[in-house]
C-alpha cells in the first residue's frame, strides 16, 4: 500500500474533493467506454471500481487513476469481433479472459522490471497510433449519435454503411449527442475539473423525460441491473485462450506505454522516488481483478490523473472513494440510468476521440521531420484499414525499425583537431580542424551491433586505404556503447586489415562499461593490447604517433 503510505488526516479534504470529482467524471466516461466495447454500463463501472481498488493497494503512485479507457478498448473489439459475436456471452468470457492475460503480462513486466518496454512506441508511431484509434472511435459512435442502427465490420465499411443510411438520421439523437459534446468542450476549455460528461448527461436525460423523445425514435438505456457482480474464473476453452496471446501481448504493450507516460507526467512529490514498474504491477493487477468479476481490462488513464492531481488529490484514498461513488451507483442505481439517451454516450465518446489526436505534435513533426510524419500517417492508415491488431503490430514494428535505422546509416567519419587544442573534433566547413601526417583518427558514433557492423567495418577500412602512409589508427569509441558479437568480428577484421596495411591500431576514450566488458569477452582487448588502450586521442598520439618506437611492436591475430 505503498501509495496511501504517509497519509495523515490533513490531506483528507484534498483527497475528499478529488475522490468526488472523480466519480463525477468518471461516471459518464465509464459508461461511454463500456457501450463502446459492447458491453453494458455497469460494467464499465465494475471496471472503474477493479482498477482503482487494485492500483491503490499495488501501485505507487499517489494520483494515477487506472479503468476503463477508450485507447485499448477499440483494440480488444476488433480482435474479440473476428471470434464471437458482440455483447454475447461467448464475447463476454473472452473479454474477462483477454483482460486476465493481459493483467499478468503487464504485472509480470513490473515484477521484473522490464520497464523499457514502455519505450518501444515512438511518439511519431504513438501519434499514428492515437490518430487511428480516434477514428475507429468517431466511426463507431456515428450510428448512436445519429440514431442510425449499429453497425458492425471493417472500418471502411461501416462508414460506406452509415453514408447510405444518413438520410434516416434522427434529428432529435443527433441534437442531444451535439448538445453533449459542445457542453464537454467548452467546459473543458474553462476547467478541465467541471464534469461536463456528467451535466451533459443529465441534462439530456432530463430532455428525454419532458419532451417524451423516447417516442420519437430516441433510444436509451433502460433500466439497469442492480447488485454486486460475482468473482469466477471465464469459461474459455483452450483454444479460445490461444488465438487471444497475440491480442493479450499488443494490448499489454499500449498499456505499459501508457502507463509509463502517466506516471511519468505526475512525478512523485515530496522526495519519493519514480517507480515505473511498480506502477505496472498495480494496473496489470487492476486487469486481473476486473476480469475475474467478469469485466474487461484497464489501463491508466492521463486525463483523470489530471484531475486528481488538479483537485488536490494526496494519495490513492482519492480513488478509493470514487470507486466507492461508482460502486454503489453500479449496484443500487440502475433505475437512475434508465433514461440516459445512447446519443448522449456517443456525445461523450466523440469529445474523447478528437480529445486524444495529437494534432501540435502531429505537426511539429511535419515541420521538423518529415520522414517521420510518414510514419504517423502509415501507422493511422494501418489501424484503419487493416484489422486493428495487425494495425498496431504494424506501428510497433515501424517503431522498431524507426530505432535502429539511425545505426544502421552511421558510417565511420575521420576526425581533425581543433587547431591549439588536444581535442579532436568532426571537421566542419567552416572548421576544417588540423591532421597529423601519418595518424588516421576515426570515430563511429552509434554503438556497434550486427545492424551496422559491415559498414562500419567497409567504411573504417576504406578511410584507412584513402590515408597516405598512415602509420597510426586511432579509433575514438566514446560514442560505442555496446558491442555484439558480430561487430566484434567485424572490428578484428578492421584491426587485421589495418595491420597489413603495416599501421598501428588503437583505442581511445571508450567510456562504456560494457563496451568494455565485450573487449575482454571477445578478446579484442588482447589483440589490440592493453598499452595501445588510452583515455584520450591525444594520449595515444604521443604514446604512439609516428616515429615512436612502440610502433615495431604488434600483436599477433588469430
Amino acid at each position: 500500500m505503498r501509495a496511501l503510505s504517509g497519509w495523515s488526516v490533513k490531506d483528507l479534504n484534498g483527497d475528499l474533493t478529488a475522490g468526488v470529482t472523480l466519480a463525477a467524471i468518471a461516471i459518464p466516461e465509464q459508461m461511454a467506454t463500456a457501450r463502446l466495447g459492447g458491453f453494458a454500463p455497469e460494467i464499465g463501472f465494475f471496471t472503474f471500481v477493479a482498477g482503482s481498488v487494485a492500483f491503490a493497494l499495488l501501485g505507487a503512485n499517489r494520483q494515477l487513476s487506472a479503468g476503463a479507457d477508450s485507447t485499448i478498448t477499440p483494440l480488444f473489439v476488433g480482435g474479440l469481433a473476428l471470434i464471437a459475436t458482440s455483447g454475447s456471452p461467448h464475447y463476454l468470457a473472452l473479454a474477462a479472459m483477454l483482460a486476465l492475460m493481459v493483467g499478468l503480462l503487464v504485472a509480470l513486466s513490473g515484477i521484473f522490471r522490464l520497464g523499457w518496454i514502455a519505450d518501444l512506441l515512438s511518439v511519431p508511431v504513438t501519434t499514428g497510433f492515437l490518430a487511428g484509434i480516434s477514428v475507429h472511435i468517431m466511426v463507431s459512435q456515428l450510428p448512436g449519435l445519429l440514431g442510425l442502427p449499429s453497425q458492425s465490420g471493417e472500418t471502411l465499411r461501416r462508414v460506406g454503411e452509415i453514408a447510405a443510411n444518413i438520410h434516416l438520421t434522427n434529428l432529435w439523437s443527433l441534437a442531444l449527442g451535439l448538445g453533449v459534446f459542445a457542453i464537454v468542450l467548452v467546459a473543458e476549455r474553462v476547467s478541465a475539473r467541471i464534469p461536463a460528461a456528467l451535466i451533459g448527461m443529465v441534462l439530456a436525460t432530463l430532455a428525454v423525460i419532458t419532451l417524451g423523445l423516447k417516442n420519437r425514435g430516441v433510444e436509451v438505456l433502460g433500466a439497469l441491473p442492480n447488485g454486486f457482480p460475482t468473482p469466477g474464473l471465464p469459461l474459455v476453452s483452450f483454444e479460445d485462450a490461444r488465438a487471444l496471446v497475440p491480442l493479450a501481448l499488443l494490448i499489454a504493450i499500449v498499456v505499459m506505454v501508457q502507463t509509463a507516460a502517466t506516471s511519468r507526467s505526475f512525478p512523485p512529490r515530496d522526495g519519493e522516488a519514480l517507480d515505473v514498474n511498480r506502477d505496472f504491477v498495480g494496473v496489470g493487477a487492476g486487469s486481473i481483478l476486473s476480469g475475474l468479476f467478469g469485466a474487461f481490462a484497464v489501463n491508466a488513464s492521463p486525463p483523470r490523473t489530471a484531475i486528481v492531481a488538479q483537485t488536490g488529490g494526496r494519495s490513492q484514498l482519492s480513488g478509493l472513494i470514487a470507486a466507492a461513488i461508482v460502486l454503489a451507483l453500479g449496484a443500487f442505481g440502475g433505475r437512475l440510468l434508465a433514461d440516459v439517451p445512447q446519443a448522449a454516450l456517443a456525445g461523450v465518446l466523440m469529445y474523447v476521440a478528437q480529445r486524444i489526436l495529437r494534432w501540435r505534435v502531429a505537426a511539429n513533426v511535419y515541420r521538423q521531420a518529415p520522414v517521420e510524419f510518414a510514419l504517423i500517417l502509415i501507422t493511422m492508415v494501418a489501424i484503419v484499414v487493416l484489422p486493428i491488431e495487425t494495425g498496431v503490430a504494424i506501428g510497433i514494428g515501424l517503431s522498431l525499425l524507426h530505432g535502429i535505422w539511425g545505426s544502421t546509416r552511421t558510417e565511420p567519419i575521420e576526425l581533425a583537431q581543433v587547431p591549439g587544442t588536444s581535442v579532436w573534433w568532426p571537421p566542419s566547413g567552416s572548421s576544417a580542424g588540423e591532421q597529423r601526417s601519418g595518424v588516421l583518427v576515426a570515430a563511429f558514433q552509434a554503438p556497434l551491433s550486427f545492424v551496422n557492423a559491415d559498414r562500419f567495418k567497409r567504411g573504417l577500412s576504406d578511410l584507412i586505404d584513402a590515408s597516405e602512409d598512415v602509420q597510426l589508427v586511432v579509433l575514438e569509441a566514446s560514442n560505442i556503447v555496446e558491442i555484439d558479437y558480430t561487430a566484434a568480428q567485424a572490428l578484428i577484421d578492421t584491426i587485421r586489415h589495418c595491420r597489413d596495411k603495416g599501421a598501428v591500431f588503437a583505442i581511445a576514450r571508450m567510456e562504456s562499461l560494457r563496451a568494455q566488458a565485450a573487449l575482454k569477452r571477445f578478446g579484442i582487448a588482447e589483440i589490440v593490447g592493453a598499452e595501445r588502450i588510452f583515455h584520450s586521442v591525444d594520449a595515444a598520439i604521443k604514446k604512439l604517433g609516428p616515429g615512436k618506437p612502440q610502433l615495431k611492436k604488434q600483436d599477433s591475430l588469430p
